[in-house]
């Protein structure tokens, strides 16, 4: 059994594992391990669980786990750099975050804040923390990214990034409903040379990429 990777199209993405119902492949070529298109969740089933979240502005603890992103990306833009957080969730706590260390940040979320309007604009920077995992076309997004990026702007990923030691059947990344992609380093290198940008490894689990 073989599977189109989404996000470099290779044809022979082979069979990786199954957990529970849910059938996950790997491809090869760009490392990206991903559910079963067959299988991915609906709208009404990813806005249900959307709406569990408690992420909060307030929340101080999930302000510490944000910080890893801002302060690694706040270290490399310029002065007054404006963004976009691409994925801002039912409680936006980054783009507070940034602003408030003077980079004025706008939201988008397809669910929370659709307003579409801010994707025809281009930014400094754009930020998506917890969100590429959700990506059932991450090919077709990170195109979309690079189309919001000016020439220079940089792009800042969080997301938890499977390693060898992670053994994926029983990783609890993976029984979150709405995650159906997961990345490696070696994934992100060649997002990196696909759309010919450069990457840093800035943080655990914190990547930064940089148009030319």
């Amino acid at each position: 059994m073989s599977a189109q990777c989404p996000l470099c199209e290779s044809a022979g993405a082979a069979l990786h594992a199954r957990v529970g119902e849910w059938r996950f492949f790997r491809c090869d070529e760009c490392r990206l391990t991903f559910r079963d298109p067959a299988q991915l969740p609906d709208a009404d089933e990813e806005r249900r669980h959307y709406a569990l979240h408690e992420n909060r502005p307030d929340d101080p603890g999930y302000r510490r786990f944000l910080e890893r992103l801002a302060s690694a990306l706040g270290a490399v833009l310029p002065p007054g750099a404006v963004g976009i957080d691409f994925g801002s969730g039912p409680g936006p706590t980054l783009s507070f975050m940034l602003t408030e260390r003077g980079f004025p940040t706008t939201q988008y979320d397809p669910v929370f804040a659709p307003a579409r309007q801010v994707l025809e604009r281009r930014y400094h920077f754009v930020t998506c923390t917890e969100v590429v995992e959700h990506l059932h076309r991450p090919r077709e997004t990170f195109h979309r990214v690079d189309g919001l990026l000016r020439s220079g702007g940089w792009l800042g990923v969080m997301t938890e990034l499977r390693r060898p030691e992670h053994d994926f059947e029983r990783w609890w990344y993976v029984r979150d409903p709405t995650h159906v992609a997961f990345y490696e380093r070696g994934t992100f290198d060649w997002i990196a040379a696909w759309l010919g940008w450069r990457v840093r490894h800035a943080a655990r689990n914190v990547i930064l990429l940089r148009k030319p």
